[in-house]
C-alpha cells in the first residue's frame, strides 16, 4: 500500500472516531426532557435520538465497540505508514508511530469530538441519528454478544441495585439547572421546597398555645366582634370552659351573618368541622385532611389531649411559597443587624434559620427546640428573665425581652471564646 492511502485511510478512520466519540458524549450528556419535548412537537429526528437512547446499554456498546475498531485500525495504519517511510529501522520507526498515533487519537479521535458533543449534545446527536441507529444495525451481532457477557459478570457479581433518587440529589439537580438558566431563582426556590415540603412536621410550623386568639362558647357577640376588630382574622376557635377542649371553629362571615340575624349568642355560628393533629404529623398529611375536611384550621393536640396550639391552611402554604402578607399581618424581622455590629434576633425565629443565618455548623434537630426561644430556655434550664446570657457556638446571646414567660427578643453578638459554652444559673455565661 502506498503512502498516500495510507494517509486517506487513516484520515477516513480518524473521522469515524470523531463521529463515534462525539455520539457516545452526546448520548451520555443529553437531556431527554428536552428531546422528548422536541419530539412531541414532531421532529422526526428527536424520536429517532429518544428510541436510541431508551436503549442506552446497547447504543453504548456498539459505540465503543467502533470506537476501538477504528482506533485500532488506525494506530496499525500508522506503524505500517512509518515502516514504509523509515524502511531501514523498523524499531524507530515504531516508536515514532506509536507517539503520532496516540497524539492524533487523542486529540482528533477522542478529547476535541467529546468536548465540542457536550456543548449541545442535543443536536449533536439529532444531526448524526440516521447513522448511529445504521451502526447500531450493523453492530448488532457484536453487541448482542456482548449483551451476553454482560448478563453473566451481572449473575456472577450480583451487583446492588438502587435506582431511587434521593432529596439531595434532587435539589443539586435544581442547583445545577439554576446556575446553568434553565430556572430562575424564583423556581428553584420554589422546586426545593416542594422537596423538602414532606420532612416538616406540624410542630415546626404550629402556632403556640399561648399566641392562639380563641373564644368561649356562649360568647355574647359585642365582645366576639371585637375579638375579630382586634386581631384581624377571620376564623377563630371555639372552646368549652377552657382552651384544652376546642369544640369548634367560628367563621367571620358566619358571624356577621348571624349578627346581622339578630343572634345574641354565637353557639348558632359555630361549625363543629374540625380536624385535629398531632404534633409530629407531617404537614404534607395534614394538608391533604384539611382539604378533605373543607377546613382551614387544624387544632394540634398534645400527648395529654390538651391544646398544643393551631394550624392554619396559610401556616403549611407558606412553606412552599413563602411569606403571604395581608393588610392585617404585623411584619416581624427575624435579624435587625444594629450599628454596633450585634443583631437584634425574634425569639419566634426557627432554630434551622437561626444556625443558617450565623453559618452555625451543629444539628439544630439535635436539640428539643423549634425556636430560639427554646434553644435559650434549654440551655439555662429555667425559665429567662431579661439579662440573661448565654454563650453558644461562639455566640454571646443575650435575653432583650420577655413575655408570657417566654424569649421575645434576643441580642446577639460574636463572642471571643468559641467553646459553646453552657450558661449559668446567674445569667453569665461561662
Amino acid at each position: 500500500m502506498e503512502i498516500p492511502l495510507y494517509l486517506v485511510s487513516i484520515a477516513i478512520l480518524l473521522i469515524l472516531s470523531a463521529f463515534f466519540s462525539a455520539v457516545e458524549a452526546a448520548y451520555s450528556s443529553l437531556n431527554k426532557v428536552r428531546i422528548k419535548t422536541l419530539a412531541q412537537e414532531g421532529s422526526k429526528r428527536a424520536r429517532k435520538v429518544l428510541a436510541l437512547s431508551e436503549k442506552s446499554d446497547r447504543l453504548l456498546t456498539a459505540l465503543l465497540i467502533g470506537d476501538n475498531i477504528v482506533n485500532i485500525v488506525a494506530t496499525t495504519l500508522a506503524v505500517f505508514l512509518f515502516m514504509a517511510m523509515i524502511d531501514d529501522n523498523a524499531g524507530l520507526a515504531g516508536a515514532i508511530s506509536a507517539i503520532v498515533a496516540i497524539v492524533v487519537v487523542l486529540i482528533f479521535g477522542e478529547i476535541s469530538p467529546k468536548a465540542l458533543a457536550k456543548r449541545d449534545p442535543e443536536k449533536v446527536a439529532m444531526a448524526f441519528s440516521g447513522l448511529t441507529y445504521a451502526v447500531c444495525v450493523l453492530l448488532f451481532p457484536l453487541t448482542w454478544l456482548f449483551g451476553l457477557w454482560q448478563k453473566l459478570l451481572g449473575k456472577i457479581l450480583k451487583p446492588k441495585k438502587d435506582a431511587s433518587i434521593t432529596d439531595d440529589e434532587l435539589i443539586t439537580f435544581v442547583d445545577e439547572a439554576q446556575t446553568e438558566g434553565g430556572i430562575d431563582e424564583y423556581e428553584g426556590e420554589l422546586i426545593r421546597s416542594a422537596i423538602e415540603f414532606d420532612d416538616l412536621t406540624v410542630e415546626d410550623i404550629l402556632t403556640p398555645r399561648v399566641d392562639v386568639q380563641a373564644v368561649k362558647k356562649g360568647a355574647d357577640m359585642e365582645s366576639v366582634m371585637k375579638v375579630f376588630r382586634r386581631t384581624g382574622f377571620s376564623r377563630l376557635p371555639v372552646y368549652d370552659d377552657t382552651i384544652d377542649n376546642v369544640v369548634g371553629l367560628l367563621n367571620e362571615k358566619d358571624f356577621y351573618n348571624a349578627y346581622i340575624g339578630g343572634a345574641k349568642k354565637i353557639d348558632s355560628a359555630v361549625s363543629d368541622n374540625l380536624v385535629y393533629a398531632t404534633p409530629f404529623m407531617k404537614i404534607s398529611v395534614l394538608l391533604r385532611r384539611l382539604q378533605k375536611a373543607k377546613t382551614h384550621l387544624a387544632v394540634v393536640v398534645d400527648e395529654f389531649g390538651g391544646t398544643q396550639g393551631i394550624v392554619t391552611l396559610e401556616d403549611i402554604l407558606e412553606e412552599l411559597v413563602g411569606d403571604i402578607w395581608d393588610e392585617h399581618d404585623r411584619v416581624v424581622e427575624s435579624f435587625t443587624e444594629l450599628p454596633d455590629g450585634g443583631y437584634e434576633v425574634s425569639g419566634e425565629v426557627k432554630l434551622d434559620e437561626f444556625f443558617e443565618y450565623f453559618g452555625l455548623t451543629g444539628d439544630p434537630d439535635e436539640y428539643d427546640a423549634v425556636q430560639l426561644s427554646g434553644l435559650v430556655f434549654q440551655e439555662l434550664g429555667r425559665v429567662p428573665q431579661k439579662g440573661d446570657r448565654i454563650a453558644f457556638e461562639g455566640l454571646d446571646i443575650t435575653v432583650a425581652e420577655t413575655g408570657h414567660k417566654r424569649v421575645t427578643k434576643c441580642y446577639v453578638r460574636e463572642s471571643a471564646p468559641k467553646d459553646g459554652g453552657k450558661a449559668s444559673e446567674d445569667g453569665e455565661a461561662s
